[in-house]
């Protein structure tokens, strides 16, 4: 008695040893107890490669369906419409045309002058002199003393700067000092002692000004 189960091949119906996939007899191949398998029936593989083809043609067909571009609208252009203002209607006999019609005839409303923008606009405030000093060397000066014939440079300082006003220098004694412009602007001068004694050195811009006592010996 054999230790492995026989199988009968289906084809040629002898026995053969169950470790073998074969019949050694005709060569069937063996897929089951007692069954074999044609090398020739490929109708599963046939029915796969059918599904294969049909689903590549379904998203081939989706593709395009998408992909493909839609026919461009024809330009729609609107009829011309005539402007030409409407005829007025005449009115009845004993009536006065156009009555009973609004908007025939009628002039167009016209807007309050109160809504009409406002287009003037506000000057800008002009600067006022704030103050003004006399200085020597960068230094406010008070008073000072010079000898006759001597020079000495001086200078208005003026808050804020830029301010365009007129810079007056005067001399309470020209006996005893002398003010000469040292520039255009008029912010720089020099004092020249004269003669002996003591005087008052006055600069004014606009309504501010200051003084300075000039003594000469």
């Amino acid at each position: 008695m054999s230790l492995f189960a026989e199988v009968k091949c289906a084809r040629c119906d002898r026995k053969y040893s169950g470790l073998r996939s074969r019949c050694p007899f005709c060569g069937a191949r063996r897929i089951g107890r007692g069954k074999y398998s044609e090398e020739t029936d490929n109708s599963r593989g046939k029915m796969l490669i059918g599904i294969l083809i049909l689903a590549v043609l379904v998203v081939a067909a989706g593709v395009l369906l998408f992909t493909t571009p839609k026919p461009a609208q024809p330009a729609v252009t609107e009829p011309d419409v005539d402007l030409e203002e409407p005829s007025s209607t005449p009115g009845l006999p004993g009536d006065d045309a156009n009555v009973g019609f609004p908007g025939i005839g009628a002039s167009p409303s016209k807007e309050p002058d109160d809504e009409k923008e406002d287009d003037t606009t506000t000057p800008a405030p002009v600067p006022t002199v704030q103050s003004v000093t006399i200085t020597y060397d960068g230094r406010t000066k008070t008073d000072f003393t010079a000898g006759v014939g001597e020079r000495v440079p001086l200078r208005a300082r003026i808050e804020p700067v830029g301010i365009e006003e007129e810079i007056i220098w005067e001399s309470s004694n020209p006996d005893v000092f002398q003010v000469v412009a040292a520039n255009t602007e008029g912010t720089a001068v020099t004092v020249t002692g004269v003669g002996r004694g003591t005087a008052t050195l006055t600069v004014t811009v606009g309504d501010q000004k200051a003084e300075c006592i000039v003594r000469v010996r």
